[in-house]
Parts: C-alpha cells; sequence; structure tokens
C-alpha cells in the first residue's frame, strides 16, 4: 500500500496507490466525491483538494477515456465564437491558453500557429483581420502576457511559399495566428496524479450504480470496481457529477428531471502523415457548418473535424464512411495534390457535451458551462469546453463547498503547476547534456520531456536499471518500451488499450493503430500489473478485436451501421471472471442503512449508458 506522508501523497499512481484509494473510499465519509474522469472532473478533483478537503475522483473506464481524449488537442481561445459574438467565452478561454502555456503545463501546452487563408480580396481581409485583432487584445486581459505573437497578415506569394501543398487558385492571401495544442489524454492523466499527489483519493474502473440518499438528500454513491468486482457505498458530503455527455443518464439514476439537457455532437479527426502536407504552419478553413483544422502533431496532422448530432452509444463513437469523405472533400478543396484514403493513418470519434434545447442544431448549441446544486447534496457541472476545465472545475467547486460547514478556502489552482511542470524549461535546457549520460538521442530525450517535463528522470531511472527498456516498440518508434512500464506502474494504465490509445497515442498513430505493439506492449504490462501468460493473451486480442471494430465501422455510410459494427468488438476486459460479474450485477450488495433510500442503478454492468462513464470537454 502507498504510505501517505503528512503533507502530500505520492506522484506515483499504480496499483498499490489505487488499492490504497479504493481502500480510503470505502471507509472514510469525503468531503467532496467527483464523479467522471475527464478533464472537468480530473480538474474538479484537484481543485477540491487544494483547498484543504478530502476528496475522491471514480471513472468507469479510463481516465479521459471519454471526450476528453478524442479532441481536437487544441488549447484555444474558439475564434469561430467571436462570430457568434460570444465574447466572454473567448476572453474567458484565452486567459486559460496563456495560463496553461506559462505556467500549468509549459511541458505540455505548446503554442502553434494557424494560417487563415483568404479567397476573397479586402472585405474578408478586414472581417477576419479585425476578428483576430480582438483575438489578440482578448489574450492580453488576463493579467500576463499571452505566451504567443500576435497575428499577422500575408500576401498571397507569402502563404504559397509558406504552404507550398495549397493550390494556387484557392487563396489570395492570408492571415496568420497563433493558438496552442496538448495531448488530451496525456494532460488528463497528468491532472489526476496532480490530484493524488495533494491527497485525493483516485481510482479508475470504479462505476457508480446509484446514489444513497437520506430523505431527499445525497449522502453518497453505490460503486462496483470493474477490477475485482466488487461493491461498496462512497459516502461524501457533497457529490459532483462531472460525467459530460452522460449527465442526463447520472441525473436519471438519482430521480430528477434534469433542469437542462445534454446533447451529443460528434466530432470526427483524420490522421495523416506529416509528408502529405507540406507546410510550416497549420491551416483553418471555413465549412459550411462549422470550421476544418490542420494540426500539425508530431510526424502527422490531425484534419477535421465534422459536428453531427450522436444518440447512440457514447463509449464508442463510430465514424462513418461519409464523415471521412467529408473531411477529404473540404481539405482537398485547397489542397493542389488531394488527400486520399489511402494517405489516412488514423481515424477518431469524440463527443461534445452541449447544452441544449430539444430542437436546436448541435453546431448552433451553446459551449458555456452550467453548474447547479440539482437536489441537495448533488452539484452538477455540465457543457462548456476543454480550454476552460479550470475555470468549470472552480465554478462546481464553489458551488460545493458552499453547502459544507466552516470557511472553505478559494480556488488556488491558477497558480497550481501540473506534474512535470516545474523545472521544464530549466531541463529543456540541458537536453544535450541528458541525452549524452544515458546514451540516448537527443531527439528522444526532447520526446520524453514534452511529454512527462521533469517526471523524465523516471523514465530515464528505468532505461539505467534495464537498457533493453529504451528500445522503440515495434510499429511505432516515436515511443519507447519504457513508457509502457512507466504508464503501468506510474500513471494508473490498468488494460492495454489505456496504453495505446491515451498514455501513448500508438492507437492512431501507427498505420497498424498499435497491432505489432500490441504483444510487446502486453508483455511489459504483465511483469507491473502481475497478470498471467493468459491474460496477457487475452489483452492482446481484445485490442486487435477494437482495432478490427473500428477499421469495419469506417467502412460504413452512416452511424447507425457504424455504431453496430463497432460494437461487435468486446469490451474492455475485467480483472475477476464474467460469471461473476454476471452474478455481482443482479446484488448490489449491501442493504440501506436505517432511513437511507439506494437510488436504482441506471442499467445492468454491461450497459454503457449509464453513468460514471467519462466525462470531459471536447476542445
Amino acid at each position: 500500500m502507498a504510505k501517505s506522508a503528512s503533507v502530500s501523497l505520492s506522484t506515483k499512481l499504480g496499483p498499490d496507490e489505487r488499492a490504497a484509494a479504493v481502500e480510503a473510499l470505502k471507509t472514510k465519509e469525503l468531503d467532496i466525491l467527483v464523479i467522471g474522469g475527464g478533464i472537468v472532473g480530473a480538474g474538479s478533483a484537484l481543485d477540491a483538494v487544494t483547498r484543504g478537503l478530502s476528496v475522491g475522483i471514480v471513472e468507469a473506464r479510463d481516465w479521459g477515456s471519454g471526450t476528453s481524449s478524442r479532441s481536437s488537442k487544441l488549447v484555444h481561445g474558439g475564434i469561430r465564437y467571436l462570430e457568434q459574438l460570444n465574447f466572454r467565452l473567448v476572453r474567458e478561454a484565452l486567459i486559460e491558453r496563456g495560463l496553461l502555456l506559462q505556467r500549468l503545463a509549459p511541458h505540455l501546452v505548446k503554442p502553434v500557429r494557424f494560417l487563415y487563408p483568404l479567397s476573397k480580396p479586402v472585405y474578408e481581409r478586414f472581417y477576419i483581420g479585425a476578428g483576430m485583432a480582438l483575438y489578440d487584445i482578448f489574450s492580453w486581459t488576463g493579467g500576463r502576457p499571452p505566451g504567443v505573437p500576435h497575428h499577422r497578415h500575408l500576401t498571397k506569394t507569402q502563404v504559397l511559399r509558406a504552404i507550398p501543398s495549397l493550390s494556387k487558385d484557392a487563396v489570395v492571401g492570408g492571415l496568420t495566428y497563433y493558438d496552442a495544442q496538448v495531448d488530451d489524454a496525456r494532460y488528463v492523466s497528468s491532472l489526476v496524479r496532480t490530484a493524488s499527489s495533494y491527497g485525493a483519493h483516485a481510482a479508475s474502473r470504479i462505476r457508480v450504480e446509484g446514489f444513497v440518499k437520506v430523505g431527499e438528500r445525497v449522502v453518497g454513491v453505490k460503486a462496483h470496481d470493474y477490477q475485482t468486482g466488487e461493491h461498496f457505498e462512497i459516502r461524501a458530503k457533497q457529490v459532483v457529477n462531472a460525467t459530460g455527455v452522460w449527465t442526463d443518464d447520472t441525473q436519471a439514476m438519482v430521480g430528477e428531471r434534469g433542469q437542462f439537457k445534454v446533447r451529443a455532437s460528434k466530432g470526427v479527426h483524420l490522421v495523416v502523415p506529416r509528408d502529405r502536407i507540406h507546410s510550416d504552419m497549420g491551416m483553418i478553413f471555413r465549412t459550411e457548418k462549422s470550421v476544418l483544422f490542420v494540426i500539425p502533431w508530431g510526424r502527422h496532422w490531425l484534419v477535421g473535424t465534422t459536428d453531427t448530432d450522436w444518440d447512440l452509444d457514447k463509449a464508442h463513437p463510430a465514424a462513418t464512411a461519409a464523415d471521412i469523405d467529408y473531411i477529404l472533400e473540404h481539405v482537398n478543396k485547397v489542397m493542389a495534390v488531394p488527400l486520399t484514403r489511402a494517405d489516412v493513418e488514423g481515424v477518431y470519434a469524440g463527443l461534445r457535451p452541449l447544452l441544449a434545447g430539444e430542437s436546436d442544431q448541435t453546431s448552433k448549441l451553446s459551449r458555456e458551462h452550467i453548474v447547479a446544486h440539482t437536489v441537495p447534496g448533488l452539484v452538477v457541472v455540465a457543457g462548456g469546453k476543454w480550454t476552460t476545465y479550470r475555470v468549470m472545475a472552480e465554478d462546481a467547486i464553489d458551488e460545493a463547498v458552499a453547502a459544507l460547514d466552516g470557511r472553505i478556502p478559494s480556488s488556488t489552482t491558477m497558480e497550481i503547476p501540473l506534474i512535470g511542470a516545474e523545472g521544464y524549461h530549466a531541463a529543456w535546457n540541458k537536453r544535450g547534456k541528458i541525452a549524452t549520460a544515458f546514451g540516448v538521442h537527443k531527439v528522444r530525450i526532447e520526446h520524453l520531456l514534452n511529454r512527462y517535463g521533469t517526471t523524465t528522470d523516471e523514465i530515464l531511472d528505468l532505461i539505467r536499471d534495464d537498457p533493453s527498456l529504451a528500445e522503440p516498440l515495434p510499429g511505432a518508434d516515436d515511443y519507447i518500451r519504457a513508457e509502457v512500464v512507466y504508464a503501468a506502474s506510474h500513471e494508473s494504465a490498468l488494460h492495454l488499450e489505456d496504453v495505446l490509445a491515451r498514455r501513448t497515442r500508438i492507437s492512431i498513430e501507427a498505420w497498424d493503430r498499435g497491432e505489432s505493439a500490441a504483444p510487446v506492449a502486453a508483455k511489459l504490462m504483465a511483469g507491473v500489473l502481475g497478470w498471467s501468460d493468459d491474460e496477457a493473451e487475452a489483452e492482446v486480442a481484445n485490442y486487435l478485436k477494437r482495432v478490427a471494430a473500428e477499421r469495419a465501422s469506417q467502412l460504413e455510410p452512416d452511424d447507425e451501421s457504424a455504431d453496430r459494427v463497432r460494437l461487435e468488438a468486446p469490451d474492455i476486459t475485467f480483472g475477476f471472471d464474467e460469471d461473476d460479474m454476471v452474478v455481482a450485477g443482479a446484488d448490489q450488495g449491501g442493504a440501506p442503512k436505517p432511513g437511507e433510500e439506494v437510488t436504482e442503478p441506471a442499467g445492468t454492468p454491461g450497459d454503457d449508458t449509464s453513468a460514471g462513464s467519462p466525462g470531459g470537454r471536447q476542445g
């Protein structure tokens, strides 16, 4: 078991730390329990624990496995919201962008330059230029420099020199501006680790299946540990529902008609090789429905996104052939050499949680967030966007602590960097010496520093003890074997999918989507998690079926058929016999105490639409 210190816990979040967290969740009454391990849930846990509160956070799947790992990977103000006159949202997001770039996570959040190509002379340049000037002004209103350069105007010649892949007939000039990008999944797992290091009890693969109530007040939840099959109660003075697109399902579990609705909008992105588009910067284009980004992503480009209503399986949104064709058609309108399906390395789909009326089109729904005390003891936070997660989390915990006794300090997360951020710039300046000392190429050290910050030392310690861990994974040269071991020992990865899809991005970056890396990664994880050979083989088989189902779904013409094909793959394997899981699902475990009511679970253990599933935001 992990030993607690007087002020904080270890920054390690491995099997022992999870076991200690589960024990605490079972035995303590918490001040705050957060349901949902997406970006907003993780941010809420950090906000609460750094106010001195006792905090727990549970997630039905893996940290950030829903919306929060399937975004456009952008930390941005949302330049299109200027056209909607949503100045408050843009200003708020730009202030957060500067904070993330310069203080909270400089190792994970990086500036990225974009071109907005102009197709009409004079008027369009004036109109878009005015918007970008306002964008720059808002970025300075947070009391600190924005951390990125201002926008610039370019002639047609300058645009084509910077981006030779653009069709000469598609542009008459352009404007460039800066936003920022992030590995969204890595950020969420780092955020959870940071909350844990301050004392939050964090455990993934625990699903909430009901609420415990005294009269009309929520006093806790009924939890199901998917790793062991155990059912238990978690008691808390205040519960925060941060389940994103699952918000309505979670609210239904408490027996309350929601005060608002959350609609899911599907966004699809394609991953293509960097050499298919010759450009010094990213690009943003206007479409008839939304905007289309071409975003630099290491040795790749991310191209997206779509914006369509989705009311099918929330855990595994599926991209269709129509989605892929839509993106290719629109990006090819400005490309000198068109992209084809053969250029697509990876595809992923995510769901945006949008505050909605009954009949609004998803592309016009609000990206604002809302916080409400829907019933005593239960706070709901919904809507919003990835970039403003910290503000959403602060608002949610403000609402929760208003119902607690005593004077609770205000939020401090504006000054709390993520694990790996402190000392990052100094470590970056020493990257050459670090590479020499460990006999590792300088580029590899840069890769590690931009993923782990100063905790790169812990990766290098693994390599020092076992030099074979410096070898790259098969079919995924950007990642080394030590990263797989570290994901299982320090980053709460419990299954092979957690590593290949989120701790690394092999599942969308590799041409084979991780098929060749899977056996090697499973063997490395087995050494940390104690898997038998059969368990390791089952993890590989399950992952390969996931890849096959995703590929097959992307050939289907519509959402319904793609959803059906995607769900033919079995869900993640659990740490106990599936027959036992069925029996456990029939018995909620333990009788309610006198005067208490236990709400019925929203579904059976195999029902992915129940609450406790990943919460989060798409940027």
